[in-house]
């Protein structure tokens, strides 16, 4: 066991400088897209790895909150290159993609979470208080930059004039700057699992943090990571969009394959914290997710947006918003009592299933 360790630490070092070799070179000369993809996907699970050494060096909850931001700045990264690139798929590229962060962690992650803890442990328990907050949260972001465009009547369509755009980037920095502040100071103690405010029982709190110097290099490291992952997906995007159109994809898949691959390692990362009876850290890590997806995501597009004057639509359609409403609704209902079970998990998962499907097969 020791070995792997050993092993996986190497890698999750190596990867970080081997894709910000690839990166520059890719600024010089072709790559092959394979070796691309491969250097890729290690660049996201070694950003990760290094985000949680420095996670466990500050303790939670700022812990989950710099996992989060880390994948949050990837996603926005890849979001941004890749519209860049392809502006005429710019429209809803952002939109698809926040929708299939959101499906992907209330749905499958918390699924996995929620099935794996409580096949294990029976039942759980976590903080009431704190994720009524966050889901709350979550609730007035999604409806305001996912349902509300197709309402509104300044521009026709699922879009929002320039000047609204910009003020729903501002609404969502401000919900996701006081959920942040109210997670990691005002009230804290709403995010440790209960009747644990400092740390005690719960598994791997007192292992020994990393040292200053091994935290400075993870941190070097996550740098050189979000540097490589959104200079090589530039480098990739255009065989990606090839080869969904070859297999006949709709374009809503695109932003379902890069939701999957940013929050792959941290989707792992959670089941394992719920595996080991650790709820709380679980559901810290899936809806601070979803909300650093939409409060960071959301602006930094609007930017992109106004300044280079590419329309944006982000109001999804009556079967997106539909499945959106229903697994909000039985978000809330599935953290209303501080408590789950294997029946939960199995319905968010088939929730996830569902949204799928309907991608698929439209």
């Amino acid at each position: 066991m020791t070995a792997k360790l050993r092993l996986a630490d190497r890698t999750n070092d190596i990867f970080p400088i081997l894709g910000f070799v690839a990166a520059m070179a890719s600024l010089a000369m072709p790559l092959n897209p394979w070796l691309v993809a491969f250097i890729l996907c290690g660049a996201v699970v070694a950003a990760v790895h290094h985000a949680e050494v420095i996670a466990h060096r500050v303790g939670e909850p700022f812990g989950t909150l710099i996992l989060a931001l880390a994948v949050t700045v990837i996603e926005v990264g890849l979001i941004l290159t890749l519209m860049q690139a392809e502006p005429e798929k710019a429209q809803t590229l952002a939109r698809d993609t926040v929708f299939a962060a959101v499906m992907v962690i209330l749905n499958l992650l918390m699924g996995l979470c929620l099935l794996s803890g409580a096949i294990r442990h029976h039942e759980q328990r976590f903080q009431r208080t704190g994720m009524g907050a966050a889901l709350a949260t979550l609730t007035v972001l999604t409806v305001v930059t996912l349902v509300l465009p197709n309402f509104t009547s300044s521009v026709p369509g699922p879009f929002y004039s320039a000047t609204q755009l910009g003020f729903v980037a501002v609404v969502s920095l401000i919900l996701y700057a006081t959920f942040a502040l109210v997670q990691t100071v005002r009230h804290r103690d709403y995010f440790l699992p209960d009747g644990d405010a400092d740390g005690d029982g719960v598994p791997d709190a007192h292992a020994p943090p990393p040292s200053m110097q091994r935290t400075a290099i993870s941190g070097a490291l996550l740098l050189a990571s979000l540097v490589a992952v959104v200079l090589l997906a530039k480098n990739l995007s255009p065989v990606m969009g090839a080869l969904l159109a070859d297999w006949g994809a709709p374009p809503a898949v695109l932003g379902v394959l890069i939701a999957a691959l940013i929050l792959a390692p941290e989707g792992l990362a959670a089941v394992r914290a719920a595996k080991a009876d650790r709820l709380q850290t679980s559901l810290n890590l899936a809806l601070g997710s979803a909300l650093a997806t939409i409060g960071l995501t959301i602006p930094a597009v609007a930017i992109l947006s106004i300044v280079a004057d590419l329309p944006i639509g982000l109001g999804l359609d009556a079967k997106s918003t539909v499945l959106l409403f229903l697994s909000l609704i039985v978000s809330v209902q599935t953290l209303a009592n501080g408590r789950t079970t294997v029946l939960q998990g199995v319905i968010h998962l088939m929730l996830f299933a569902i949204y799928l499907f309907t991608t698929f097969v439209p």
